[in-house]
């Protein structure tokens, strides 16, 4: 937690236990209490969750380094291990303990961190798991898969004195680092606009006309979890997960969750926003995808407003950047278009200054520091940040799913702020351009949804629509994967 001190620390920790509070949960986050550091000498013992793609990046996160070593290797698909199995063998000279169930590795004792690396809908009730059962986590973003989890896995990480953190990386990273200081700084005036981007391309998942079988290789009862057991409607079980609403959170949840982090980030808000809607839809193709393929989504804290977009088709960058953020202020802007760093201008474009320093292992070398010390503080991304980013994204699909169907062409007149007009523009243009008709086309317009950033829960005068909201706010669990209040 480099650029925030300790007061700034304290305060969020307070905020997460009134939420946690007020939810009806008794979770009120327990004071920490002084443990034991761990030496540099002490090995640390690691079992890492989901290999298939991320996974394989946690692996080398530990592999080798800061005198770890990973003894588990913990996936639902045995067909998917290889390539992590085969890593830690030829780096440590034997195999790791392969485990299909969670449950089994929560409960070993000869584990002293649990890495997640899973889809979206197992984060937290994973990472509660472990906690319960004494284990430090690095779990990767975003945190949860709806609000309500982050507050308990706080509330979790505070009870049981373990060290959580969130794996938004851009946190650790020297260049990110400079580049938020020099914002908050004030060296270009109080930025009062974070703009967050994620210009990817996202093509179609294609559309299947009956349910696909599971591969014979992966226990598809554990794979879904805390979600329905549902069929699976899609042609690739793996990664197109993302745009399912039962297990991921489109792209604004998948990629966009690092660029809401570091927007939040830069504006230094530490809590949720006072309002949120979002507007868009699934465009240029029919598929088995459910999550918006294209969206612009706004939150509004006062006198600062966060302004995100979403385009999964082709398009230009934006002030040099596609995926990534912009921090505006009354003596000019920062433009970081990539994890790393990027560069700041004065008001009249002019180039002042240059950011730079990146890669992934800062995080892991972080986490592990903290594992060490003992100091939630030391953390870059404790879990309480990881939880707020994740709010916001799944607070802005929120408003998204709630949205009324109309031509999309309406969302020229989406709002009473210059700026936010201009980004409604922009995307009707970038719509234009990728051949979409915008008068006919359909998409949908979110309500302006208002929060209690104390209670972290929606409020206002529309009853049927904040018992539809707050309800989304949670999900329901299947038996068995049930993730329960912190009393």
């Amino acid at each position: 937690m480099s650029l925030f001190n300790r007061r700034e620390f304290l305060e969020r920790t307070a905020i997460l236990s009134a939420a946690a509070a007020s939810l009806g949960s008794g979770a009120a986050l327990a004071e920490t209490k002084p443990v034991a550091a761990r030496a540099q000498t002490d090995k640390l013992r690691v079992a890492v969750v989901g290999v298939r793609g991320r996974g394989m990046a946690h692996v080398g996160g530990f592999l080798g380094k800061n005198n770890c070593e990973i003894t588990t290797v913990c996936d639902c698909d045995e067909a998917v291990i290889g390539s992590a199995m085969k890593a830690i063998e030829g780096k440590q000279g034997k195999a790791p303990t392969y485990v299909k169930d969670i449950r089994k590795v929560v409960e070993d004792k000869d584990i002293d961190v649990v890495s997640i690396a899973t889809p979206n809908h197992w984060h937290a009730l994973m990472a509660v798991w472990a906690m319960e059962n004494g284990k430090d986590v690095y779990c990767e973003k975003p945190a949860t898969h709806n609000v309500h989890e982050g507050a308990i896995m706080v509330a979790a990480a505070r009870k049981y004195k373990r060290i959580c953190q969130v794996g938004t990386q851009s946190r650790s990273n020297p260049g990110m680092q400079q580049a938020i200081e020099y914002v908050r700084g004030g060296k270009i005036g109080k930025a009062d606009l974070a703009i967050s981007l994620c210009f990817k391309p996202r093509g179609s998942i294609g559309k299947v006309e009956k349910p696909t079988a599971p591969p014979a290789s992966m226990d598809y009862d554990l794979w879904s979890g805390p979600a329905p057991l549902a069929a699976v409607n899609r042609s690739k079980i793996h990664y197109d997960w993302h745009w399912i609403w039962a297990y991921g959170n489109g792209d604004l949840g998948n990629q966009g969750v690092h660029e809401m982090d570091k927007a939040r980030w830069g504006l230094g808000k530490n809590t949720m926003p006072n309002t949120v809607f979002s507007v868009g839809g699934r465009f240029g193709y029919v598929d088995d995808g459910e999550t918006a393929n294209t969206q612009l989504s706004v939150f509004d804290y006062g006198a600062e407003k966060m302004v995100s977009e979403v385009r999964g088709l082709t398009t230009d960058a934006y002030k040099s950047v596609k995926v990534g953020n912009i921090w505006v202020g009354p003596e000019g802007y920062v433009a970081c278009p990539n994890y790393a760093g990027g560069v700041a201008y004065d008001k009249d474009g002019k180039e002042v200054a240059k950011f730079s320093g990146g890669g992934d292992q800062h995080h892991f070398d972080n986490f592990v520091k903290a594992v060490r010390s003992r100091k939630v503080e030391d953390l870059n991304c404790d879990v309480a940040e990881g939880h707020l980013s994740a709010a916001l994204c799944h607070l802005a699909n929120i408003s998204y799913r709630l949205g009324t169907e109309q031509p999309v062409g309406k969302v020229a007149a989406v709002s009473d702020h210059k700026a936010v007009n201009e980004f409604a523009a922009r995307m009707l243009d970038h719509l234009k351009a990728n051949k979409i008709d915008t008068e006919k086309t359909v998409g949908k317009f979110g309500p302006l949804l208002t929060m209690d950033p104390k209670t972290e829960q929606f409020v206002g005068t529309d009853k049927p629509l904040l018992d539809r909201a707050n309800a989304m706010l949670f999900r329901e669990y299947r038996k068995g994967f049930e993730l329960k209040e912190i009393a």
